[in-house]
């Protein structure tokens, strides 16, 4: 999370602890429209859980802006921290990312967040099972190195699908596990546009090829089978759909959502739902690591949106309700949330929102920050 105790004066930003700069290492090039950056340990050394994301604040073109990305290492095995980042179509820090950043480079991030991880032991025998799409191979892959580690009694098996051969990203690293862990780490590749000298499975990972490769990987000697998802959102509903057929129990499906809806979808949404928002200006009062701040949130703004007008540093990336970035302790008051995906059942009992997608409902709302 990144915190300003302060308002912005003339410019001006005082950073809280959760701000971190990190100097790029090295670039590489995984596949002809991504890369995957590896930064220095920083002192003390970067702590973060296998799944994790930092939130990366880069200035471009003049204009601050924040984007996620997944950790592709796994702090048991890589020695340096990295994440894998996609080109996208007229994505402004993606181009940039995979275009302009060279090794000396330092950069800005919020420290690593998410609740997309495991915790492992020497005596667990379990089977993870892994859905991947595209680049959604990213926190799989710093997992599975992880389990592949720790649990020497587990076994890792990945279905992955891409549109070709060239989109695979970590392609050697993946066949490097394959080799060296022959009993313990399987992988099932399939296609949508594959080459004609492809021999593999073809066509999209759909509800019924995620059953039929299912049922044919079975690891009789796991006490327990844990299904981890990551990728495009109709590929998780569709490996959801058929987890849920074949009795996997609920709490053993986890999965990431980083894949968001355009912001003029997003922008459309906002103006259908403006007539749900509340209509009065509302006073709230955020504290942000022990320094309380108080401002107004008028009708159709979000917490986090008044307190950046205010010009408080509030933490944030994706503002879609997904990363829980800007997440924060309602100690009183009312809120409206529209979404909460990103939040797990522990944390909306204990009270927890996104200020992102969060409009005040009463007029004596405090959100703890930090």
């Amino acid at each position: 999370m990144i915190f300003n105790l302060f308002k912005k004066h003339k410019g001006e930003k005082k950073r809280g602890s959760q701000y971190l700069s990190l100097k790029v290492r090295e670039v590489v090039r995984e596949t002809p429209d991504a890369v995957t950056i590896y930064f220095e340990q920083p002192e003390p050394y970067l702590e973060y859980k296998p799944g994790q994301f930092l939130t990366l604040i880069l200035d471009i073109n003049g204009k601050e802006e924040r984007r996620s990305y997944s950790l592709c290492t796994s702090p048991y095995v890589d020695p340096h921290p990295g994440i894998t980042v996609k080109r996208i179509a007229g994505g402004v820090v993606s181009n940039y990312l995979n275009e302009s950043i060279k090794p000396g480079k330092t950069i800005e991030v919020m420290k690593p967040m998410g609740h997309f991880t495991a915790d492992f032991h020497s005596k667990n025998k379990n089977h993870f099972i892994m859905i991947a799409g595209g680049s959604g191979i990213t926190p799989i892959m710093g997992i599975a190195k992880s389990v592949l580690i720790n649990e020497p009694e587990s076994k890792v098996t990945l279905i992955y699908c891409n549109r070709s051969e060239e989109q695979v990203i970590f392609d050697q690293a993946i066949q490097k596990l394959v080799n060296e862990q022959k009993r313990r780490f399987e992988v099932v590749h399939t296609l949508s546009r594959p080459s004609g000298d492809w021999s593999g499975l073809q066509g999209r990972l759909d509800e019924q090829m995620i059953e039929q490769v299912l049922e044919e990987k079975h690891f009789a000697a796991a006490d327990k089978e844990l299904y981890y998802l990551c990728g495009p959102e109709g590929l998780m509903e569709a490996s959801v759909e058929a987890l849920l057929k074949l009795d996997v129990p609920h709490e053993n499906i986890h999965r990431e959502s980083f894949y968001t809806s355009s912001s003029e979808e997003a922008e459309k949404e906002a103006e259908t739902d403006a007539a749900d928002q509340p209509a009065l200006t509302r006073s709230v009062t955020i504290d942000l690591e022990g320094e309380e701040h108080t401002f107004e949130v008028p009708p159709g703004k979000t917490i986090l949106e008044a307190g950046l007008d205010e010009g408080y540093d509030m933490p944030y990336s994706c503002q879609s309700g997904l990363c829980t970035a800007c997440r924060g302790r309602l100690s009183s008051g009312e809120v409206k949330m529209e979404q909460d995906a990103g939040l797990s059942d522990g944390e909306k009992k204990d009270g927890y929102i996104l200020c992102c997608v969060s409009y005040p409902k009463s007029g004596d709302v405090k959100v703890d920050i930090g």
